[in-house]
């Protein structure tokens, strides 16, 4: 890794709550973190490539933070049959909760980078750009090799917390 990247995203994901991230399930073979992870890392390159408007460090926090829902939803529990529809606004309430002060430009990444499966599209160019790599990210997590796969961290769990 990068050492400006890692400098710019160490403050979240050595966070105890963001660590809890390492043990919750997403898509097939990695964790909400290795998602979270790898969409942040495409991100920054990205930015070092072709800029953005938006500052780089926002630009990280939005896709660090943008699928920070504290469950795992691959546990069969019924209250999340509509995760597609329904994480980004929890992943935001969680976010707002330990990072209060998050830009407008990071809420709207967060809560809209599910577009089009959620109705109202992004509108900032970090949100569009959060919502291509997310999907580019997701695709590679069901049928590739996730290379920034996390190891699960004993003394944390994705069910201690939930959406509020």
């Amino acid at each position: 890794m990068n050492r400006e990247f890692y400098h710019l995203i160490y403050p979240i994901i050595h966070s105890e709550e963001y660590r809890k991230t390492r043990n919750c399930r997403h898509h097939i073979k990695g964790s909400v973190y290795d998602h979270s992870l790898k969409v942040a890392r495409m991100c920054y390159r990205h930015h070092k490539r072709f800029g953005t408007s938006t500052p780089l460090e926002e630009l990280l926090r939005g896709a660090l933070l943008h699928d920070f829902y504290l469950y795992s939803r691959h546990t069969g529990d019924s209250s999340h049959r509509f995760h597609g529809f329904t994480h980004p606004r929890c992943a935001l309430n969680n976010a707002l909760k330990y990072y209060p002060d998050l830009t407008k430009t990071e809420q709207d990444m967060i809560l809209r980078h599910m577009f089009p499966l959620t109705p109202v599209p992004p509108s900032t160019g970090a949100g569009w750009l959060l919502c291509f790599y997310d999907k580019v990210a997701a695709v590679s997590d069901y049928f590739g090799r996730n290379k920034w796969k996390a190891r699960p961290q004993a003394g944390t769990s994705c069910r201690d917390a939930s959406c509020e």
